[in-house]
């Protein structure tokens, strides 16, 4: 009986989640937010998990985000990278992530939703950007780190 495993080979994570570990580290959040965001990369590299603890228009919000590529079962990484939230109040929220230079645009749902962050790295420590929400709704956000992950 021949043996399966000889040529299986450990996956290694996508050269496209790898520019968002410009995300990794702790971050101050002012605007119409306030609190902290931290990131993080999960062992392997193929996840930036994000914790939160901020809030918005005076409510408190409080979640974990993995962020990475969709890969079902047997299945190719996803093109685009996605994201689940889970917070406190039992809300679970996805996303899709798209960091093009400078450029980090969030997606609510799906690549395109009315519903989106576009926020500009103005240097490696800031990100000032905008969510709109479809009907004119939405919040400022700007994020400033304030401690780097160790390397």
């Amino acid at each position: 009986m021949a043996d399966t495993h000889e040529s299986w080979s450990a996956p290694e994570p996508s050269d496209t989640l790898k520019p968002l570990g410009r995300l990794v580290g702790t971050w101050e959040l002012s605007g119409d937010s306030s609190g902290t965001v931290t990131y993080r990369w999960m062992e392997g590299g193929f996840f930036l998990i994000q914790d939160v603890d901020i809030t918005v228009f005076g409510h408190p919000v409080r979640a974990t985000e993995y962020i990475g590529h969709l890969r079902p079962f047997g299945q190719a990484p996803s093109a685009d990278i996605h994201s689940w939230v889970f917070d406190t109040q039992g809300n679970t929220l996805d996303y899709v992530y798209e960091l093009e230079g400078d450029t980090l645009t969030i997606w609510g749902g799906f690549k395109g939703s009315p519903a989106y962050f576009k926020g500009t790295f103005t240097d490696d420590d800031t990100n000032e950007g905008s969510w709109v929400y479809p009907g004119g709704g939405g919040y400022s956000s700007i994020m400033k780190r304030t401690k780097r992950a160790p390397r």
